[in-house]
């Protein structure tokens, strides 16, 4: 047998070796960076190491471990670097979420690392109840319903209005955001309805085949308006176009979605008084600066504070800025880390980004290419508004830095699109010879 014969054998192994011993090695530098952050931050606040260092880095390094393994046991070929770059900005934003501690009503750096095990929890199991992604494809309109219902539960009586948003959801002791996961299963059934639709739309629109996708986004845009969620309602308006764009590769749903946005944000300006006061902050802070400019204008000192390298962990007073903890933890990382430290954590998104992007490009089916597609955008569009809201660059929409900012929810819907990535990734790298087809 020759060398060139025997290749296809041995090629699997080392795919499924070589990314986890990379996967290894980056956890282990950012496991480096967490802990020397964390006693940085105690000691430039009180001068002191940290009395709970050891358990934080027991805590730490057993959720590393623990993920890492479980990657290691059920797609051991998946993708090396989106596992390792979630946990940085997953603990970076923890960091700074002790760091703030009781300046924002304390008691949020406990409940984060619970919400940090649970995500961690969601990651495994969706990796172990989700072996091949596509056979989601076959749930299609029961992911669409799912996603609408969940969209419209805080509308119930057991909705909770939090700042103006109506969007939590009240059972018993557990509150939570519906939303966040309700994206995941509409990004499902866009891309499952638009593998075999398609090709119809990319011949002829005709409105019976845009129906059922468009009434599924113009039911959850309408939703989500009623909640006054305008930062979800902006990334499911994202993922529509998007996805629509990839689907049938003409640029005239691109340039449909830009009319159609704007002449949606005009008609919200002149019906919703949130909308307004979102904008005029946005346009002019300085017109009012105790209250609808307040947030953005503080939120400004404190980035102008930082400056190149910031004024180092603890060292800073992000408490300054209302919701630091959450809509404006990009604002803290700018005062106590400076550009270098947003650097960081924009390249971060970056690499996750690209490489979502390039698990889409790989991938041979389209369904996969839809869904890749979709999931990075819900990503990497989430993080674009709430960065471009805090430095100005868009209006601020309500929306958290994923993996950063303090949120259970949010943090454990992120948690399984990394999954559901990470799961696309592996089965592009072990293609059984039986399910090699390009069907769907």
């Amino acid at each position: 047998m020759t060398a060139t014969a025997r290749r296809p054998a041995v090629r699997p192994q080392i795919a499924a070796v070589r990314p986890r011993r990379v996967e290894l090695g980056l956890i282990a530098l950012i496991a480096i960076v967490v802990v020397s952050a964390y006693g940085l931050a105690s000691l430039g606040e009180s001068a002191s190491v940290p009395a709970d260092i050891g358990p934080f880095l027991a805590w730490m390094l057993g959720l590393f471990f623990f993920v890492h393994l479980a990657v290691r046991r059920f797609a051991a070929a998946a993708d090396p670097v989106l596992l390792p770059m979630a946990l940085l900005l997953n603990g970076i934003g923890y960091v700074m979420i002790a760091r703030l501690g009781e300046d924002v009503g304390g008691g949020l750096a406990g409940l984060q690392s619970v919400w940090t095990a649970v995500g961690i929890a969601a990651f495994v199991a969706t990796l172990i109840l989700v072996p091949r992604v596509r056979e989601l494809a076959q749930y299609r309109y029961l992911l669409g319903v799912g996603g609408l219902v969940l969209l419209a539960l805080p509308l119930l009586p057991i909705g909770v209005e939090i700042r103006g948003a109506r969007i939590w959801v009240s059972i018993g002791p557990v509150n939570f955001q519906p939303g966040e996961f309700a994206k995941i299963a509409l990004a499902l059934f866009f891309a499952s309805y638009l593998v075999d639709a398609h090709e119809l739309i990319k011949n002829r629109i005709e409105l019976r085949d845009l129906a059922p996708i468009g009434a599924a986004w113009a039911a959850s845009v309408g939703v989500m308006v009623l909640e006054r969620d305008l930062g979800s309602s902006m990334l499911v308006f994202a993922l529509f176009v998007v996805m629509m764009w990839v689907a049938t590769e003409r640029t005239l749903f691109v340039g449909l979605g830009v009319a159609l946005f704007a002449a949606a944000g005009v008609v919200a300006f002149q019906l919703f008084a949130h909308v307004e006061r979102r904008i005029d902050a946005w346009l002019d802070p300085w017109a009012d600066p105790q209250d609808t400019g307040f947030q953005i204008i503080q939120a400004t000192y404190s980035m102008a504070e930082g400056g190149l390298t910031g004024t180092g962990l603890g060292r800073g007073e992000p408490d300054r800025v209302p919701v630091a903890e959450s809509d404006f933890i990009f604002s803290a990382i700018g005062e106590e880390l400076g550009l270098a430290g947003t650097t960081a954590i924009l390249m971060a998104f970056l690499i996750v980004i690209g490489s979502g992007l390039r698990i889409a490009i790989r991938a041979t089916r389209p369904f996969e290419k839809l869904l890749a597609v979709g999931l990075t955008t819900l990503l990497g569009f989430q993080a674009f508004i709430i960065m471009g809201g805090v430095v100005r660059l868009v209006p601020l929409t309500g929306v958290t830095l994923p993996f950063v900012s303090y949120g259970g929810s949010a943090l454990v819907s992120n948690y399984i699109v990394l999954a559901l990535l990470m799961r696309l990734s592996h089965e592009q790298r072990v293609v059984s010879p039986s399910s090699s087809g390009t069907s769907r």
